[in-house]
């Protein structure tokens, strides 16, 4: 009798999990009901897959609200019928039109309307009914309804207890962003919204028997006859036909192949036809072909793309360009990626520039039709602390007593406090509950059937249709999503690549990385940590590895941007790496495979592809469990029984081999110890080719590729340090010019104007109009011409002319700011026609105004956030430079020196006593950098103040090559006085 069932997935409405609405309704007896959730279908299909499990029959359905007032319901007859109220939502979504009073005529599905006496029902067609609540019975005294077979039951739920109820308050409150006590009746559900005890709701209805059969034939003639199991819904053939795909992926994958190798190389032949066969097995052959094609639109746009993931694991992959990872070259195992046990789906991550990938995914769009076509969604959750701070303004409490809630310094006095108490008991109830629905990263789903059989579409900011579920529902109904996912590090090597043949007029091949490879000059910039705005390789702590791992090769990149990710460097293999990378010979290995296998890596399971092999060629198992195993120490294993299984057959794999028992006991522990903290090769692959794209440009053509860096958004760092990087390159760089500069950073020669993108304060449109205007019409002439052609207002211009954007005039900026306050103070009203006369504004002479190199560097501080015409170092009060130098720093390893260092940035760790310890990198005086380790003892007492520069007193240690300071005292260096301000 429940036809108006919602989870959690009402959104800030509904309190329980699909889980636990089944769990609720079979402690009940319930045999039936309908999930009917607000304005969405995300529970649909995991509503049927649990009911199923308990032998519940999954009816669905959707409640339409507009303006939170309840409109109707709507209740799936069939899968068609699902499909009719999703493609009926998804409309109004897509359309952002507002629901109406009365939907379509649907053809599979019933539409319920709440209760109102004024309701003509004598218009209702077969399909529609009115639903009664039992609260509503009274009503119907001593009256006989003029319809009776047009009457249902109207019990909704939407939790399972009183604690639910007020949980329900709580998130009402916060959805209206009001106090839980002005939430009125109107905008929350019932007390009596819930499943009753079983019968009861019969016994409410016993006098209206006609009403309770009405309900019951309705949901008797539903039936979701949607497939049990998992199903496969992705696009099933590229070409319309299997037989069709398989003959065109052999012929793209053996053209590639030649093109890759060559027509002789035996090895790259017979692993390519293994692979297709698996490919062809498991009917993967459209996947690749899509993917392909996607690819290929992409090249003929001239975009440039990364194919990484465990994708980069496949030679048919390689062959066919997708992914640029030889994976012969680096012993990369096909099985990692795909195999005939695999029972999630593999997927490509394509990247793109940021500014190209979304024209790739309206090609895809259109390319498969929107019909069959839709972005994925992912599912927010309460779990962010923020949430205390929500529940706090619904309970009313004044902002500082939540500020100490919120604090984790004050965490064991809060523990005491019952008004804590019971915000904590609210946020755990609160904790894995869906908050909002947003859009995955780059995640694309291409469907064989309508979409719609399955979702309903939103539509997010970005325009795309998208899926009211998450990646994860994604893969338990049945679908392989396709990665296109976006990253600034292509945008710098695109726009890098373009500045080159504009302003050298040389065009550069990026692909040739294999030469990049081999080439010393590189190689010597990788080793030195020189690799400030390279992809991957700029942070402090990687300049730091790539220095002690004396990195020149494209190997040890490889294992680099492995060994540096978190876990790995926490649980100890970072460091044991790098101590057997510098004393091979001392490496013990457990027996001669794992010496056969690890000597690439000194012993040390850097890669999952380390388990694997260790796990095929000690324990003699085949590729498919060894994968499988893999993901089971990861955590991932699909059920503890298969996995125990596995590692049995490891064991007996290796007592059939020979290997004794203690040994491979150790091996066991090994593998099983580092598996969880390993990472894919391939990935790893992936990011050292576009970091050795990136270094080339950087090795010769700096400018252009710190230009390309800046005017994608920077990277790790900040701006002002790329700006550095810039003139380090020998560019001479002009702070914006509204007769030079465009929107953004541009470059004639080794001249490089900044843009007027960053300057704080300048409208949008301004950033556009003034570069455009001069284009159109020429050079600006002088200020009363650019006034009138930009018809830019007062507070605008007084910001250009702040920032030196003006400077082209020949006049101060404070004469600049009197002409400006002469010409716009006396507001008039804007002549928007065209002028007949032009007449001259008249001018003054006027006292010579000067300003200060200091003045302007303040200036630039404020509007820039950084200054140009004068260094930090500048604008220190003292003369004082430090005793040393970063180049200095090795011959003072043990001893106690003074540096004076440009903050660069810092990065906070907590150590084995949850104490915090600090990292900073800083910038000398020469422009070097050099970094600092600020343990607990000495860094709450020196704490780090921001930007600017610092004294810094510490001890100079070595690791391996890589010289620091361990600090002992450091404190913030005072700079001149704003004379501005001080006069």
């Amino acid at each position: 009798m429940y036809l108006n069932v919602h989870s959690h997935y009402s959104l800030r409405y509904g309190t329980m999990s699909v889980k636990t609405l089944v769990e609720e309704a079979k402690a009940r007896g319930i045999t039936q009901m309908v999930i009917t959730d607000i304005n969405n279908s995300t529970g649909v299909m995991e509503f049927m897959r649990e009911c199923r499990k308990e032998n519940i029959k999954p009816i669905g359905g959707m409640e339409f609200r507009r303006d939170k007032k309840l409109l109707y319901i709507g209740i799936a007859r069939n899968r068609e019928g699902m499909k009719e109220l999703n493609d009926f939502l998804s409309y109004h979504n897509l359309e952002q039109k507002e629901l109406p009073d009365k939907p379509w005529a649907f053809e599979n599905a019933y539409v319920i309307y709440p209760f109102d006496q004024k309701t003509d029902m004598t218009s209702f067609v077969a399909n529609e009914y009115m639903g009664v609540r039992f609260d509503e019975l009274h009503q119907f005294y001593n009256r006989e309804s003029k319809h009776p077979n047009k009457l249902v039951v109207l019990q909704p739920v939407f939790m399972s207890s009183k604690v639910g109820y007020r949980l329900h308050e709580y998130l009402r409150g916060i959805d209206l962003n009001t106090l839980i006590t002005m939430v009125e009746a109107e905008d929350k559900c019932r007390e009596t919204d819930l499943f009753l005890k079983p019968g009861e709701l019969e016994t409410k209805f016993v006098k209206y028997a006609f009403i309770l059969d009405n309900t019951r034939r309705l949901m008797d003639s539903c039936v979701m006859d949607y497939p049990e199991g998992k199903m496969k819904l992705n696009r099933k053939t590229f070409t319309g036909n299997t037989k069709d795909d398989k003959a065109l992926l052999e012929k793209l994958a053996m053209e590639g192949m030649l093109y890759r190798y060559g027509p002789k190389n035996r090895e790259a032949i017979k692993r390519l036809k293994k692979e297709l066969k698996v490919i062809v097995d498991l009917n993967f052959c459209a996947y690749f072909l899509i993917t392909n094609d996607i690819i290929q639109y992409s090249m003929r746009r001239g975009y440039y793309h990364v194919g990484r993931g465990s994708g980069a694991n496949s030679i048919v992959a390689y062959c066919l360009r997708i992914t640029d990872v030889d994976p012969i070259e680096l012993d990369l195992y096909f099985e990692r990626f795909l195999n005939a046990e695999r029972t999630s789906p593999p997927d490509f991550d394509i990247d793109y520039s940021w500014d190209e990938r979304e024209d790739v995914q309206d090609y895809i769009f259109k390319r498969y039709g929107r019909e069959h076509t839709a972005l994925l969604g992912t599912m927010s959750t309460f779990k962010d602390r923020s949430v205390i701070r929500e529940i706090g303004k619904v309970m009313g409490l004044p902002k500082s007593e939540i500020d100490g809630f919120t604090d984790l310094s004050k965490a064991t006095e809060n523990r005491a406090n019952d008004t804590f108490k019971k915000i904590m008991t609210i946020f755990e109830l609160m904790g894995k509950m869906p908050n909002q629905r947003s859009i995955h990263a780059g995640g694309v789903l291409i469907s064989e059937e309508p979409i719609t059989y399955y979702t309903a579409l939103d539509l997010p900011p970005k325009g795309m249709p998208t899926v009211q579920w998450d990646m994860y529902e994604a893969e338990d109904i049945g679908y392989d999503k396709y990665d296109i996912l976006s990253q600034r590090g292509i945008g710098h090597i695109k726009e890098a690549v373009k500045l080159v043949e504009q302003n050298q007029g040389k065009t550069i091949d990026i692909h040739q990385v294999k030469d990049f490879m081999r080439d010393p000059n590189l190689n010597e910039r990788l080793k030195t940590g020189n690799t400030i705005g390279c992809f991957y390789i700029e942070s402090p702590a990687m300049r730091q590895l790539l220095t002690k791992l004396v990195c020149d090769n494209y190997l040890t990149l490889v294992a680099a941007s492995s060994i540096i990710r978190p876990g790995v460097a926490q649980s100890g293999m970072m460091k044991t790496y790098i101590q057997n990378f510098h004393a091979p010979d001392q490496v013990t290995y457990l027996h001669p495979v794992m010496e056969q296998q690890l000597k690439e890596t000194f012993g040390v399971m850097v890669y999952q592809e380390d388990v694997i092999k260790v796990c095929i060629h000690y324990g003699g198992m085949d590729g498919t469990d060894a994968d499988i195993l893999r993901r089971g120490m990861s955590g991932k294993y699909r059920s503890r029984v298969e996995f125990d299984r596995l590692v049995e057959k490891f064991h007996e794999g290796s007592k059939v081999l020979g290997r004794p028992e203690q040994v491979t006991n150790e091996v066991w522990r090994q593998v099983s110890s580092f598996a969880g903290y390993s990472f894919s090769k391939a990935h790893s692959a992936s990011f050292a080719v576009e970091s050795y794209q990136s270094l080339y440009l950087k090795t010769y053509y700096p400018i252009e590729f710190m230009v390309g860096v800046l005017n994608n958004y920077g990277g790790f760092y900040t701006r002002w340090l790329y700006v550095h990087e810039l003139r380090r390159a020998g560019a001479t760089v002009h702070l914006p010019c509204v007769n030079h500069s465009s929107s953004v950073v541009s470059i004639k020669g080794t001249d490089a104007y900044l843009g007027f993108v960053g300057i704080q304060g300048l409208e949008g449109k301004f950033m556009e109009l003034i570069p455009e205007e001069r284009r159109l019409n020429g050079d600006y002439l002088d200020l009363e011409d650019f006034l009138r052609r930009t018809e830019i207002g007062l507070e605008q211009v007084v910001i250009l002319i702040r920032c030196g954007a003006l400077r082209f005039t020949g006049k101060s900026k404070k004469t600049l700011l009197w002409d400006v306050h002469a010409m716009l103070g006396q507001k008039a009203k804007p002549n928007n026609h065209a002028e007949l006369f032009h007449i001259k504004a008249k001018h003054y002479e006027m006292p010579d105004l000067v300003n200060t190199r200091l003045e302007d560097s303040y200036h630039e501080l404020e509007l820039l956030g950084f200054p140009l015409t004068l260094s930090m170092f500048d604008l220190l009060k003292t003369a004082y430079r430090g005793d040393i130098r970063t180049k200095e720093l090795g011959r003072y390893v043990g001893q106690m020196v003074r540096m004076v260092g440009l903050y660069v940035c810092e990065k906070t760790v907590h150590t084995k006593n949850n104490k915090k310890m600090w990292f900073g990198t800083f910038l000398d005086a020469d422009g070097n950098f050099f970094d600092t380790t600020h343990f607990p003892n000495s860094t709450p007492v020196y704490p780090f103040r921001g930007t600017g520069c610092y004294l810094i007193l510490g001890k100079v240690v070595e690791d391996f090559g890589f010289p620091s300071i361990e600090v002992v005292k450091f404190a913030k260096l005072e700079i001149q006085g704003n004379p501005v301000m001080d006069s």
